[in-house]
């Protein structure tokens, strides 16, 4: 079971629970979480009992009642679906996993579509109104959109982004107008948009470093200052050195083995000496033996596992469960 990635233990899980105790369950995930939880659900049409009583552990006697599951699993999702998520959000998302019709519309509903839909969809407007969609948009799908578009609108985009401090409620239904067109669809918008330099800086967190250099280079053309901002907001993979050790600790329960032998690949040696100091002595021998047997690995994919590793980082963060130290604040001992 061990080598299963976390999705697919969390697919399991979902299958196991129930429609009625999925659906509780979803309601609390995100819509990127949902659609990799639905996408790995669909893929199983037989899960061995041993697999099952692996996942659930302290949860045997929910396994003990499931002697196979997902045999025929597509009615199954659109029930827990429909029942965490409604119809509306649910459709859209059936339709990108399962196949089949359901109109949606709205900025919401841009959440539960793939980064090239979205941009194919919005990539001809203005880019004052495609910078005010992606900041609705979850920080790692934002980017993946940006990724979609030229280097030239990407910029552009990213710079009024950057600038953007607000919109009045006549832009935001013409924004909704937009998208009602392009959705054929009409959903009230329940979020003022919001973006700024926090908003740039958590976008950039996401880009590859190719996309990365030349978006910063094009916004210190613009203003220097706002740049630095930029530059002072984003949390790079280096910045780990700064978390506390029980924050550490914390962000390895949640980062899966082979992820973190990538990302320390490109690591500084005291980079991995913090991380190896806050495992058992045994796990950290074993680290550091992958990592010598580990061969070359390309700079994307390093780069793509220390940036999903960020992603669990400004998670855990944003639950109060790690402090990342800005650049500048004050210490304390």
């Amino acid at each position: 079971m061990s080598e299963q990635s976390g999705v697919t233990k969390g697919a399991i899980l979902m299958l196991a629970l129930g429609e009625n105790g999925a659906s509780e369950v979803m309601k609390f995930l995100g819509p990127r979480e949902v659609q990799k939880l639905g996408e790995a659900m669909t893929s199983m049409k037989s899960i061995p009992q041993e697999d099952v009583e692996n996942v659930l552990e302290d949860f045997n006697s929910v396994a003990d009642l499931n002697s196979s599951l997902g045999l025929d699993s597509n009615d199954y999702i659109r029930t827990v679906l429909k029942n965490a998520l409604g119809d509306d959000k649910a459709s859209s998302l059936l339709n990108r996993i399962l196949g089949g019709g359901g109109d949606s519309s709205g900025i919401e509903s841009l959440k539960w579509m793939d980064a090239e839909s979205v941009a194919d969809l919005i990539h001809n407007e203005h880019p004052q109104t495609v910078a005010t969609i992606l900041v609705h948009l979850e920080r790692d799908q934002a980017c993946e959109v940006l990724a979609c578009f030229t280097e030239r609108l990407r910029n552009d985009v990213l710079l009024r982004i950057a600038t953007l401090s607000g919109v009045q409620p006549t832009a935001l239904r013409e924004l909704n107008d937009v998208l009602t067109i392009l959705l054929s669809g009409s959903d009230v918008l329940k979020k003022q948009p919001m973006g700024g330099t926090r908003a740039a800086a958590d976008i950039l967190n996401f880009m590859s470093g190719e996309n990365e250099s030349s978006a910063m280079e094009y916004l210190k053309s613009y203003d220097p200052d706002m740049a630095q901002k930029i530059m002072d907001e984003m949390f790079v993979f280096e910045n780990i050195m700064d978390i506390e050790d029980r924050g550490i600790q914390l962000l390895l329960r949640e980062v899966q083995s082979d992820s973190l032998i990538i990302a320390l690949k490109g690591a500084s040696e005291e980079m991995r000496e913090k991380i190896f100091k806050n495992m058992s002595q045994r796990a950290a021998e074993m680290m550091r033996d992958d990592l010598d047997s580990k061969g070359p690995v390309r700079l994307s994919e390093v780069e793509s596992q220390q940036k999903e590793i960020l992603m669990i980082v400004r998670r855990l963060a944003d639950e109060g469960q790690i402090s990342l130290g800005a650049k500048g604040e004050e210490q304390y001992v």
